[in-house]
């Protein structure tokens, strides 16, 4: 029931933004900066300094913010999995598919979410328990990359991370994902501390996504 309720979680925020940071305060500053202008999907990655803490902290904050779901991203390994979900995370991300790690999700009943290019890579996964495949990198394929990948496994669950913007948004949904992964579009203005910035980058993408889910 409990990773249910996630996997439902996930599918209604549509848009997980990926949250990179030279500091952990600095990630926590862009989580909030996204919070604010409407994405409620928040991916932290294990290349932030001092992540774990980071999403305690923003577990903490949003606590009682019920639709705001948390995640840890750049998941390598199963040992960094566990410190992930020991600290809150309520999704793990990985760049490439790690069965030890999709057990240690399994066994907390977290969603695991690993990077996939190829059919045979996601077969894989979906053998393993996971319920959503991240399309990664997403820039390398085009939105009608999906079809092909649904006629032999139509009951994956696909979002595609890299290159994700508010202007093919759509034809990606339009295509059949589940969620999408942003990252660089979306937290360009953190890398120079305009938190302004990034929270009106997060209303267009929120507003895009409102528009594309009334459709």
């Amino acid at each position: 029931m409990k990773k249910q309720v996630i996997l439902n979680q996930i599918a209604s925020a549509g848009v997980i933004a990926v949250v990179r940071g030279d500091s952990k305060e600095a990630a926590v500053k862009a989580a909030n900066a996204l919070v604010l202008g409407g994405i409620v999907g928040l991916e932290i990655t294990y290349t932030v300094p001092d992540a774990s803490q980071a999403i305690s902290e923003l577990r903490a904050a949003y606590q009682d913010h019920a639709g705001i779901v948390i995640g840890a991203g750049t998941v390598l390994d199963a040992i960094t999995a566990r410190l992930a979900i020991m600290s809150g995370a309520t999704f793990i991300v990985s760049p490439t598919f790690d069965i030890e790690t999709a057990e240690i999700c399994n066994l907390y009943q977290i969603p695991y979410l690993p990077g996939c290019m190829t059919i045979t890579e996601m077969k894989t996964a979906l053998k393993a328990g996971v319920d959503i495949i991240k399309l990664f990198p997403g820039n390398v394929y085009d939105p009608s990359i999906i079809s092909s990948f649904k006629a032999p496994l139509p009951q994956l669950n696909i979002m595609p991370t890299g290159g994700v913007s508010v202007a093919n948004m759509a034809d990606w949904f339009k295509a059949g994902v589940i969620a999408v992964g942003a990252g660089g579009n979306l937290l360009a203005p953190a890398a120079s501390g305009d938190y302004a910035g990034v929270t009106a980058m997060a209303k267009q993408y929120a507003e895009k996504y409102a528009e594309i889910s009334q459709k």
